[in-house]
C-alpha cells in the first residue's frame, strides 16, 4: 500500500445535538484512529443535555468546535465542511462509529488510486451497546441504477470523498430534503463520477430507539423518488429510465405484487453484470487492487 506519509489529510465532521448517550464513543471512535493526517470538527446545535462537557473533555484534540443555534443536522454540516481543508471529506453522526482502522482504509485507497473520486465499504449495524452485530453484502453500483431504484441505500457512515468532487457538486448539502438528505448528495456526486465499494469496514450505523433514518421508512422513500424525479427532469433523454421508473411506481401500489417485483426485477437489476458497475476494491497481499467482482 501507498506511504502513509503519502495518505491525504482527511476532514471528518460531527454535527450534534443533545446526543450526549453516544457521543463519547462517536469521538473516541475517530481519535483512536490515530489518522495522521486527520482534520476532525463538531458543530453542535445548543445542546442542553451534558454534550458539550464531552466535547471540551477532547477539545485539544479537535480541529474546531462551535455550539449555536442551527436549521438541523445538514446545516450544521454544511457549517463544519465550510471550516475543513482536508482533501478527503465524509461526516460520522454523533451516534454511529469509525471502525477500528477505518480511516487508514480510506487514506490508502485513495492514495493508490487517484482515479477514485468517491468510496463506500461495507455496510455495518451496530446495536445500542455498540457492538458490530450486522456485516452486510457488498454492493457495486452505477448511476443509471441507482437512479432506477434497484438499490437506495449507500451507507453514510461508510462513504467518503474528493474535495474536488464536493466542490464540483456544488460545496454543499441541500439541506431542503429533510432526513433523506444524504440521498440528494449521492445523486449530486453520480452526476460527475462513478461510486466504488471497498471490501472493508469502514464506519458503522447504529442502530437505537431514536435513529432518525428509521423513523418513517415510506416517507424517505417518497423523498427520495422526488429527488431522483428531480434529478431525471434536469436531464435530457432517459426515456427508457423514466418509463421503468413509471412502471416500478404503478407495480409498487399494488401490495400483491410489490414483493415479488423488488425482489425478481429490482433485485436483478442489483445483481446482474454489466460494464457499467464498478468494480470492487480489494485488500490482497498488503495492497488494494480493483477486483470486477
Amino acid at each position: 500500500m501507498a506511504d502513509p506519509a503519502h495518505w491525504p489529510k482527511i476532514s471528518l465532521v460531527t454535527a450534534v445535538f443533545n446526543s450526549a448517550k453516544y457521543l463519547e464513543e462517536t469521538i473516541r471512535s475517530v481519535l483512536s484512529q490515530h489518522y495522521r493526517n486527520l482534520e476532525y470538527v463538531i458543530i453542535d446545535g445548543g445542546s442542553t443535555d451534558g454534550t458539550l462537557d464531552i466535547i471540551r473533555k477532547y477539545e485539544s484534540q479537535l480541529s474546531y468546535w462551535v455550539s449555536e443555534p442551527d436549521r438541523g443536522m445538514y446545516d450544521a454540516l454544511n457549517k463544519g465542511f465550510a471550516r475543513t481543508t482536508g482533501d478527503v471529506m465524509g461526516w460520522i453522526n454523533a451516534s454511529d462509529a469509525l471502525h477500528v482502522g477505518g480511516l487508514r482504509i480510506v487514506g490508502s485507497v485513495f492514495a493508490q488510486f487517484p482515479e477514485v473520486e468517491w468510496i463506500t465499504g461495507r455496510p455495518t449495524i451496530l446495536n445500542a451497546e455498540g457492538m458490530t452485530v450486522a456485516v452486510l453484502s457488498l454492493k457495486r453500483w452505477s448511476r443509471f441504477r441507482f437512479l432506477a431504484g434497484a438499490n437506495r441505500y449507500i451507507q453514510q457512515e461508510s462513504t467518503m470523498w474528493r474535495r474536488s468532487l464536493w466542490e464540483r457538486s456544488g460545496g454543499r448539502i441541500d439541506d431542503s430534503w429533510g432526513i433523506p438528505s444524504d440521498f440528494g448528495l449521492w445523486v449530486q456526486f453520480f452526476r460527475y463520477a462513478p461510486l466504488y465499494s471497498v471490501d472493508a469496514l469502514i464506519g458503522g450505523y447504529r442502530l437505537h430507539d431514536d435513529a432518525q433514518g428509521w423513523q418513517d421508512l415510506e416517507a424517505s422513500h417518497r423523498i427520495h423518488d422526488r429527488i431522483i424525479e428531480t434529478e431525471l427532469n434536469s436531464l435530457t433523454g432517459h426515456a427508457r429510465l423514466r418509463k421503468f421508473r413509471a412502471l416500478s411506481a404503478a407495480i409498487q401500489r399494488n401490495p400483491a405484487l410489490a414483493k415479488r417485483w423488488r425482489k425478481l426485477v429490482q433485485g436483478a437489476l442489483l445483481k446482474c453484470p454489466g460494464s457499467d458497475l464498478m468494480p470492487v476494491i480489494r485488500s490482497r497481499k498488503n495492497t488494494w487492487i480493483q477486483s470486477p467482482r
